[in-house]
């Protein structure tokens, strides 16, 4: 994105929590962190859409779990998930409808550290991992610690895209967009896809401000 644009790129790693406000303050210019376009954010911030929003449940190799399909299969499971993310609010759903089924309750645990996450999910103190696809994919590729054990998109039960976003009204992100565009049709986009296995939130096109998750 930076070189189509011809920006010289400068990464900032950041706190999930920080994002919102470093995009509009402008201590960032771009979020590329899992960003799930909903009505809500789009009231502050423009989106250009680049990936499939899909969350995933992982869990130890040698775990008794093979598939999480749906509610009764996180009953009484310690599940590591992102406070205030969609997956969050996915898992608490499925948990109230299994408290209300009489089922056991899920055990949120929360880390702020992939490392105390990932040491918790190897040393048995968590069952299971959900959070975004993307990020667990690699991990699993690179250690084969873990193994995927469910899929679903960010939206869930409804349809979602992961996008950039910029401050809202700014117009840097009709040039993202154009430039998104050009790397899909260009190859490059598949190639980097295919690079970290993630050919299946592959999107045919950059959208500017598309439908978002519908507001609560």
């Amino acid at each position: 994105m930076a070189d189509g644009l011809g920006l010289e790129l400068n990464l900032q790693p950041a706190a999930w929590a920080d994002w919102p406000l470093g995009i509009q303050s402008g201590k960032y210019d771009l979020i590329t962190s899992n960003v799930t376009v909903t009505e809500a954010r789009k009231d502050l911030y423009d989106f250009a859409s680049y990936r499939e929003d899909l969350l995933c449940f992982y869990v130890k190799s040698d775990s008794k779990i093979s598939s999480i399909k749906e509610a009764k299969d996180v009953a009484g499971l310690k599940v590591i998930v992102g406070s205030g993310t969609n997956q969050e609010k996915i898992l608490q759903g499925w948990d109230k409808e299994n408290i209300a089924k009489g089922l056991a309750p899920v055990e949120y645990q929360y880390f702020d550290d992939t490392a105390a996450a990932n040491l918790a999910l190897q040393s048995g103190r968590a069952d299971a991992n959900f959070g975004p696809n993307a990020t667990s994919a690699y991990a699993a590729a690179q250690n084969g610690e873990t193994r995927l054990v469910g899929t679903f998109n960010g939206g869930y039960p409804a349809h979602a895209n992961i996008a950039a976003g910029t401050k809202k009204g700014n117009g840097l992100i009709e040039g993202v967009s154009i430039v998104l565009n050009k790397a899909i049709t260009g190859g490059q986009y598949g190639d980097v896809l295919a690079r970290w296995g993630l050919t299946s939130e592959g999107v045919t096109e950059s959208l500017v401000n598309p439908a978002g998750l519908p507001r609560e």
